[in-house]
């Protein structure tokens, strides 16, 4: 059943990039607030950068809960779910942390992320709100037996679209309307 490891091992690695969709939880501090869990997709958005750190990129949303509890506490859960026939879990558990597109690590965690390297890709640059750099702790698989099996159809590309009819500008006016603070009021990109 259930396993812990001790890192990102080649099996484990080759299980996270064939996953077309991972999920990320965060709480703020405190008993009081919202629990969030994102769904994330498009493929190259998920780096592995060591047995212990993972990044993704983090793209312009409704909202910003994950940005604003990482910034508060840092604790953060990735999960990935197998949808094949082949059942699996794996948690990821860590200290995560926001670096955006001004800060000074910015240009080298990009590298990471072949679909938006250089500009190029689906996603493009003005879409990318932050990436979020994790060091796990704790890594755990389990059965994933009640998991359903489902086909993946495709990706949907309505974010990139969306993102594509903003002006740079724009997507900066709606980033500090929508995603300057959590909806319990954490600062996030304010």
């Amino acid at each position: 059943m259930g396993k812990v490891y001790t890192g990102l091992d080649e099996r484990l690695r080759q299980f996270i990039s064939a996953q077309p969709v991972f999920f990320v939880a965060t709480a703020p501090s405190g008993t009081g607030g919202h629990v969030n869990v994102s769904p994330k997709g498009y493929r190259d958005t998920f780096a592995i950068l060591g047995p212990h750190t993972v990044a993704y990129l983090d793209l312009t949303g409704s909202g910003a809960e994950t940005i604003a509890h990482l910034r508060q506490n840092g604790r953060i859960t990735i999960m990935f779910c197998s949808f094949t026939t082949q059942p699996k879990i794996l948690r990821l558990h860590g200290t995560g942390r926001v670096t955006l597109p001004t800060d000074p690590g910015w240009p080298a965690l990009c590298g990471y992320f072949p679909a938006t390297a250089g500009g190029a890709g689906q996603i493009g640059t003005a879409n990318r709100r932050a990436i979020i750099l994790v060091t796990l702790d704790r890594i755990a698989d389990s059965c994933g037996y009640a998991v359903p099996v489902m086909e993946l159809a495709g990706e949907r590309d309505l974010l990139t679209q969306w993102a594509s009819r903003k002006t740079p500008a724009e997507l900066d006016t709606y980033r500090a309307e929508r995603n300057a603070t959590s909806i319990d009021g954490i600062p996030a990109l304010s």
